[in-house]
């Protein structure tokens, strides 16, 4: 039998053609179970599994990862500390399209062909497993496969659970591959000088991913995200980074809100209910200063009815004319960092999710014995005493109770940011009040920034402000960050009902909150029905970036003091401190926006926006942009 059977029906790239005829073996799933199987090495009884390679041309063998075959799933530890996080400089190009990504021959100074054949010939000496799925969803049509080395089918079965899979059974004479994604894990070592790296070639016709390494992070994550972004760009719609969620508030009303944002932006704790003290209450914050705490009365909280988690499909298929934005989830499994569950009961919801599962889960960079529990509040060390930032369970949308699995309008989109503390001694950018309401122009200003943020646990480097670029999904995207900024405008220009607001996490002036303002807005917002005010409810922000700062805020008649809204009231940062961060924020996003102001190809609405940012101009010329726009005018 060949060894493509598996694939017999379907019109196959030559190149895959070739690497799955020469392979040694080949194997296709035909369930998850089966992939659970192979993951510990092809064994029912095996606890223990090390994935590990001779490295071509050296001396050595490498083990990449050990793998526990626990109660509730199957729990994988890199050995090496950077691998358990995301390298941001992990994409390269090695095609000759548009892009404004490091290209391959630039990074590596040698020929592409001679990694692609390399990549070729090293597939061709391994047992290969092999996973066709779609990219998406199946009603775009983006028939995607995986090729990997058997012995790291745990990378296997985590992409199955985030984007699904085709079973042989399944395949459909029209399945047709517009993405491969190839995994070859020595070459990190052989070509790469152990980075992350993962190499994108496109064509008119086909997208090819080369995944030099075994985290799932960077290519079966985001790079289909990647994939995703290019179809789209091809056909005028993005995904957006972002979760959703529907919030029905006490009285029975339903709110919908998009959180978008850079990593670490707080899109996963929007699907959350806001943490409970042990007291019953909330605590809004704890000043870093004075280290008093503040708390507010537990109250009668939302129901929550989770859409998405990370990814957004915002394609032409759902859209319809009602003004507001429209998007469905791109993904069958959500990658949860855990990170913030350090100790028994901080979130019993996904605690209760992953401890007794419907079906055994993958877990990675959480300690685990063979056969006991892996426990989601045990974070492997990445040395003694020094938790990793990056725990993180993979769930599959079935097992996630009151999930909403069809296309949904959306009332409010949220941007998140990571805000380090700000104080007078310490001036910083950590100005951003509980909640602030973003004209248009604004809102769009921020997705092409993006700030990254303060202390960023899912990537390898979190120092300072940097940015995560357009969309906040730059570090996935293969083409050019203008097409991706006129695309971003043209989504917020057509869905005029759809508003915006921004929320920080972690810490606002000298007070430490975790993602406290976001928890709070979603609920003041949902009691409110949107984010439309009496001209005396708001005032122009301080700063021109942060749009419109209420003038105060009660949910269910509880107040959220002043000095959390705006910023400069607090005694401990004052104007002065408050306008040295302002001037910092400001003047970041203008070296950002520095990357499109002179590209003739912006759209010159956007430059209009960009320029108004540029002269510090007040808050109402960006109102008044985006109306003439809308105007014709």
């Amino acid at each position: 039998m060949l060894k493509t059977a598996g694939l017999d029906t379907v019109k196959l790239p030559e190149a895959l053609r070739d690497v799955l005829a020469g392979a040694k073996s080949v194997t296709y799933p035909n369930n998850r179970e089966e992939l659970i199987k192979l993951g510990m090495g092809g064994s029912d009884d095996a606890d223990t599994f090390e994935v590990k390679y001779k490295i071509p041309g050296q001396d050595k063998e490498v083990t990449e990862a050990v793998i526990h075959r626990c109660k509730n799933g199957v729990a994988v530890n890199y050995l090496e500390s950077y691998m358990r996080r995301r390298d941001p400089n992990s994409m390269v190009i090695a095609d000759e399209l548009p892009t404004d990504q490091p290209r391959y021959e630039t990074r590596f100074k040698v020929p592409y062909d001679e990694l692609r054949q390399g990549v070729y010939d090293w597939l061709k000496e391994q047992d290969l497993i092999v996973v066709p799925f779609y990219s998406g969803s199946k009603e775009l049509n983006c028939g995607s496969i995986l090729v990997a080395p058997k012995n790291a089918a745990f990378f296997a079965l985590a992409l199955v659970d985030i984007q699904g899979m085709v079973t042989p059974d399944e395949l459909e004479e029209n399945f047709t591959p517009k993405a491969v994604i190839y995994v070859a894990p020595t070459f990190r070592h052989t070509h790469c000088d152990g980075k992350q790296y993962v190499i994108h070639h496109r064509s008119d016709d086909l997208h090819e991913i080369y995944s030099l390494n075994l985290y799932p992070g960077p290519s079966a994550k985001k790079g289909v995200y990647s994939i995703l972004l290019n179809l789209g760009e091809k056909e005028g719609w993005i995904t957006a980074h972002a979760s959703t969620v529907r919030v029905t508030n006490p009285y029975d009303r339903d709110f919908v809100i998009m959180h978008e944002g850079a990593s670490g932006g707080g899109k996963s704790e929007m699907l959350q209910y806001p943490q409970v003290e042990p007291n019953g209450s909330y605590l809004i914050g704890e000043n870093l200063v004075t280290h008093e705490k503040r708390y507010i009365p537990r109250f009668s909280g939302c129901s929550l009815r989770p859409i998405s988690d990370d990814m957004a499909l915002c394609h032409h298929g759902i859209q319809n004319d009602s003004g507001r934005l429209v998007i469905e989830d791109a993904e069958e499994g959500w990658f949860l960092r855990v990170n913030h569950i350090n100790e028994y009961g901080v979130e019993p919801y996904i605690e209760k999710l992953c401890t007794t599962p419907k079906e055994p889960l993958i877990f990675l960079n959480l300690s685990s014995v063979p056969n006991g529990t892996c426990l989601i509040w045990d974070h492997t060390e990445d040395e003694p005493g020094k938790p990793c930032p990056n725990p993180r369970v993979v769930i599959p949308r079935r097992c996630i109770p009151d999930i909403i699995n069809h296309p949904i309008q959306v009332s409010v989109r949220s941007i998140g940011v990571r805000t380090p503390p700000c104080t007078r001694e310490k001036p910083t950018y950590g100005i951003i009040g509980f909640l602030h309401i973003l004209p248009p122009a604004i809102a769009w200003l921020w997705r092409l920034v993006a700030p990254r943020g303060h202390a960023n646990p899912s990537i390898t480097d979190s120092v300072g402000m940097v940015s995560e670029g357009v969309g906040s999904y730059w570090p996935f995207c293969t083409g050019r960050r203008v097409d991706q900024a006129n695309l971003l405008l043209k989504q917020i220009l057509r869905t005029p009902r759809t508003r915006f607001i921004l929320t920080p996490n972690q810490n606002v002036g000298a007070w430490e909150v975790g993602f406290m303002p976001q928890w709070i807005a979603r609920e003041y917002l949902s009691r409110r029905g949107g984010i439309y005010f009496r001209d005396d409810q708001i005032e122009p922000s301080r700063c021109p970036l942060l749009g419109y700062t209420l003038t105060s805020m009660k949910v269910e008649g509880f107040v959220i003091e002043p000095q959390f809204l705006q910023v400069e009231k607090q005694p401990e940062v004052g104007e002065a401190a408050y306008d040295t961060g302002a001037k910092l924020l400001t003047d970041f996003f203008k070296k950002e926006l520095d990357l499109y102001v002179n590209d003739p190809d912006l759209d010159p609405v956007g430059r209009k926006i960009i320029e108004c940012c540029v002269e510090d101009r007040p808050v109402e010329e960006y109102d008044k942009l985006i109306r003439s726009a809308f105007d014709g005018s």
